[in-house]
């Protein structure tokens, strides 16, 4: 059983390094790259304003995030949450970014790009020289984007998950994939059973039709040898 986290974040810019903050984290955690319903979130108090081209995109006001609490104290339960396991996101080099000027501002060591999967990457390689957004992704996988009005970064992992199934081939590993449950959450998903070769054998007239169908064809290749 292999588990991943799956996560994105919500920021006031778009450089950590001139002093932009985060203000939304979610998570997700996949066992065998499949959601199990478990997941970490949490709004943020970036303790300085939001520039007006930002709240166009996520919505949200300082005033909104006012009563929210400072990153230093989610620190502890997002790490915990993280894990060890790759940890999956979308442009996922400006998430790791800004979770690591995050943590080196609360005294953390900053999270191993080795653990790094970025899905814009994968797309990219997938599908080059197309658009690639999360938004672009989710209508050529014909995913529902009907909630999606602003970024959220709860509901852009939950889309993100479908896109990553999508990504890593994951709809073709089985007609039907079965979830066991033990304490009220899935833990694992295993096969519901096995494909079965159904040999397809024309009938007698059939033969007949396709010989006499054929028959009508100048040099027909199926009859050369």
């Amino acid at each position: 059983m292999t588990r991943a986290v799956l996560f994105d974040t919500e920021t006031t810019g778009l450089e950590p390094h001139l002093g932009h903050r985060l203000i939304e984290v979610a998570a997700l955690e996949l066992v065998n790259d499949l959601p199990t319903g478990k997941h970490f979130h949490a709004l943020i108090n970036p303790g300085r304003d939001i520039p007006e081209e930002a709240t166009r995109v996520h919505g949200f006001t300082a005033a909104h995030l006012s009563d929210k609490p400072p990153f230093g104290a989610v620190v502890s339960d997002l790490l915990a949450f993280f894990g060890d396991g790759k940890l999956i996101a979308h442009n996922a080099r400006f998430d790791f970014a800004f979770l690591n000027a995050e943590f080196a501002l609360c005294g953390q060591a900053g999270l191993d790009a080795a653990r790094m999967v970025d899905t814009l990457e994968l797309a990219q390689k997938r599908f080059p020289g197309m658009p690639n957004s999360l938004d672009a992704l989710c209508r050529r996988f014909a995913i529902d984007l009907s909630a999606r009005s602003t970024h959220n970064a709860l509901l852009d992992c939950k889309l993100l998950a479908e896109v990553y199934l999508e990504l890593t081939g994951g709809r073709q590993r089985g007609l039907r994939l079965e979830a066991q449950r033990s304490a009220g959450r899935v833990l694992a998903y295993t096969f519901a059973g096995t494909r079965q070769p159904r040999p397809i054998v024309p009938t007698a007239g059939e033969a007949a039709a396709h010989d006499a169908f054929l028959g009508r064809l100048r040099e027909p290749l199926w009859r050369m040898t």
